[in-house]
């Protein structure tokens, strides 16, 4: 699917989202796993027993066991491919999670580098095979979200990659002096990191036969392989490529370029893409009218989650990496710090991602270091260690510096105090970025709520509620599965 007219998009874009007013049931928030084993869950309930459902855990794939559905139940997929492995949460209309599992990315060679096309295409599949079998035919619709500015070019005709994925946190330093060339000042694409430098990168090594092409995001990839539609992304994902949520256009200095020709089409997130393909719904069992949605970015899936509806409110995301998301009136860009702002209804996420996060811890401890280390800190007491926490080189927000040096020394003896330290630090690099969200002109903040991993650490919560000196708060639901789920849901209603 060529860009082509842009009054296509105008067609195609969703009436108002409804996502902040979809019916959610806060009593059935989801476990969320904490173990790196391929795990699944599923919720078992009958139409006459209305108690709260018991919970099993189960090996994904050996799940082949009757849960009870009402008479034309209808479900919905969410898919969240994060930076070290995918998860799916499977929910109701009501919001009540009836199955989830989560995979782990498998690390496919090519080249003395990890072949990321084969791996996360293994792993969707995976997913789709660790749905229960007896409510795969329930599902209504699916949407997948991925990590923000992971970038795949492909050939336009038979959707094969051209190169590499460009992964959200590689920097192509080298094409940031073309794009500044051509984009206002401090615009959003102004980052090394910015899907339109990987595109500009792309489009500067090829020879001077350019192939037919079109750029797609992680989850329009992931998408695409469910669907067949080539060329179609969501406003969320393509904001790092220049794409304008508030007009919904591509701006003119951008088809202006000769590499147009490469964006894809653009609609609004939770947007019905076609029914899946029909080798895939008979192979796994999934009804032939299953829907495909447009997704979105795995932080504001996060922030989806939470279900924050009120400006001023915030979501913190600590997994791999750390993202904030604030709920604003007002919208917020400028590439010098790593901000930016996506749309949500009438209203704007306004945020950035840091290199810093959990990454950096699962380099240094293991999962019983954490667990056991964590018990013993005392989060009323600020750590005197002034750490800058990443696991390579350079940073996106809220400092801008592609050559940022991690900074984890001196290491104490103590490996309570070290942990102590990197948690505050992160922390102080948490509150950093919400302090200048405020400096930017963003609604101020006053609540935080927190997704992810690092949600299950409740020092960790109460170091950063000293930190930013606001109240801290697990979501309620905490993973990025559930915010697709209910984008898939979303595209359902349409």
């Amino acid at each position: 699917m060529a860009l082509g007219s842009l009054s296509v998009i105008e067609k195609m874009v969703a009436s108002t989202s409804l996502l902040l007013h979809l019916p959610i049931s806060q009593k059935h928030a989801g476990d969320h796993y904490g173990a790196r084993k391929l795990v699944s869950r599923i919720s078992l309930s009958s139409s006459v027993d209305k108690a709260e459902p018991r919970t099993i855990r189960l090996r994904a794939g050996t799940v082949n066991m009757e849960v009870k559905l009402e008479r034309g139940e209808r479900l919905y997929l969410g898919m969240d491919f994060g930076t070290s492995g995918a998860r799916y949460a499977l929910i109701d209309k009501e919001g009540k999670i009836r199955a989830e599992g989560k995979r782990e990315y498998p690390l496919y060679m090519s080249e003395e580098t990890i072949d990321w096309i084969k791996s996360w295409r293994t792993t969707l599949f995976g997913l789709l095979e660790d749905i229960p079998v007896n409510l795969r035919q329930a599902v209504a619709s699916i949407s997948i979200d991925g990590t923000s500015a992971t970038t795949i070019i492909v050939d336009s005709k038979t959707g094969e990659a051209l190169c590499k994925p460009f992964l959200y946190n590689q920097s192509c330093a080298e094409a940031l002096p073309i794009v500044k060339a051509i984009a206002p000042a401090n615009h959003t694409v102004c980052s090394g990191s910015s899907t339109l430098c990987k595109l500009v990168a792309w489009w500067s090594s090829c020879d001077t036969s350019k192939p037919s092409a079109v750029l797609l995001h992680q989850a329009d990839w992931l998408l695409w392989l469910l669907h067949g539609k080539l060329g179609v992304s969501d406003y969320n994902n393509a904001l790092k490529v220049g794409y304008d949520p508030e007009v919904e256009s591509y701006p003119m200095w951008l088809l202006a370029q000769p590499y147009s020709s490469v964006l894809p089409l653009v609609i609004a997130p939770g947007t019905s893409i076609g029914s899946m393909k029909e080798n895939i719904s008979m192979h796994y069992g999934f009804p032939k009218d299953c829907v495909i949605c447009t997704g979105t970015t795995d932080s504001i899936a996060a922030f989806l989650a939470a279900r924050v509806t009120q400006p001023g409110k915030a979501v913190t995301s600590l997994g791999s990496t750390l993202a904030i998301k604030l709920l604003s009136t007002r919208r917020v860009d400028d590439a010098r710090f790593g901000v930016y702002s996506h749309r949500l209804d009438d209203k704007w996420l306004v945020g950035g991602a840091s290199n810093t996060g959990g990454a950096v811890l699962r380099q240094i401890f293991t999962d019983d270091q954490l667990e056991n280390l964590s018990t013993q800190i005392n989060p009323a007491n600020a750590s005197p260690l002034d750490y800058y926490p990443l696991v390579n080189i350079g940073e996106r927000f809220p400092i801008a510096d592609p050559n940022m040096e991690p900074r984890l020394h001196p290491r104490p003896e103590s490996d309570t105090d070290y942990l102590h330290g990197i948690l505050e630090s992160i922390a102080r690099i948490e509150a950093k970025g919400y302090n200048l969200l405020k400096e930017l002109g963003a609604t101020p903040i006053d609540e935080v709520f927190t997704a992810g991993g690092g949600s299950k650490n409740e020092k960790w919560i109460k170091i950063r509620e000293r930190v930013l000196g606001l109240p801290v708060h697990k979501a309620v639901q905490a993973e990025a599965a559930y915010g697709a789920a209910l984008l898939a849901m979303k595209g359902a209603a349409e």
